[in-house]
């Protein structure tokens, strides 16, 4: 099932997505895409970002690849839903679309082990971890400014359920901006699986429903600049598209 958060008349609703009517189905009504404005699928109290997880990425950064997956915290006010704009800051150089494949947990999850990690999973989306690469120095590590901005957090646009993904440890990543292909890689590449890298994420802190964990992404970053359009797209899960807008604050 492909479950949907969505604003109309100014109030949020829950729905499903139809792919044979191409509409939501909702309490509310049905409704094609261009009538609502969409919400990220879920509700997090917290989204969890991994670095260099895919090893082809920490290559193309010539950065050491890491022993274990390395964490940070990207604020949900970042969060945006498909077809929302993405602000360029004001005094960027260099911005960056991410395609990740994100988790999301679908019951309290605490020092889970690999074994069991996949029975809290919820269901998957599709995340853009929009990044800044300017702000990523020695000063700034973590990344909580190069990635940390409102909207740098696009989400969506469904959240599919776990057993409707055939197999999460093999789906394919792509994004394109303007119709080109940017960005290709598979989950194959991880360097951690998905349980391990669940496991370990609730070994440091307690996972409650909604929360997202995003999962690193392959080589092929290249610049965004306003009025271009992000595309990514992932196996089962579908396409999220944003814009890039001037300034800070769409």
């Amino acid at each position: 099932m492909k479950r949907v958060r969505f604003l109309r008349d100014g109030k949020a609703f829950h729905g499903v997505w139809d792919d044979a009517s191409g509409k939501i189905v909702s309490d509310a009504g049905l409704f094609a895409a261009q009538e609502v404005t969409w919400l990220p699928p879920c509700e997090p109290t917290k989204v969890v970002g991994t670095v260099l997880t895919y090893l082809d990425h920490a290559d193309e950064l010539g950065l050491e690849r890491p022993e274990e997956p390395i964490l940070f915290l990207k604020p949900v006010t970042s969060l945006v839903g498909h077809r929302q704009s993405v602000g360029y800051p004001k005094d960027a150089t260099y911005m960056h679309y991410e395609v990740e494949l994100a988790v999301v947990i679908g019951r309290p999850c605490k020092e889970a082990d690999e074994g069991e990690a996949l029975d809290f999973v919820a269901g998957y989306t599709i995340a853009n971890d929009v990044t800044v690469r300017d702000y990523i120095t020695d000063t700034f590590r973590p990344p909580v400014k190069a990635k940390g901005w409102d909207t740098f957090g696009p989400l969506g646009p469904f959240l599919v359920d776990r057993d409707d993904v055939p197999d999460a440890g093999n789906l394919t990543l792509r994004a394109f901006v303007n119709g080109e292909l940017r960005q290709e890689g598979t989950t194959r590449q991880l360097a951690f699986s998905l349980p391990r890298i669940i496991s370990d994420i609730s070994q440091v802190m307690t996972l409650f429903p909604g929360d997202v964990i995003l999962t690193g992404t392959p080589k092929g970053l290249s610049h965004v600049y306003p009025g271009d359009v992000m595309r990514l797209e992932i196996d089962h899960l579908g396409a999220l598209e944003n814009e890039v807008v001037g300034g800070s604050r769409p």
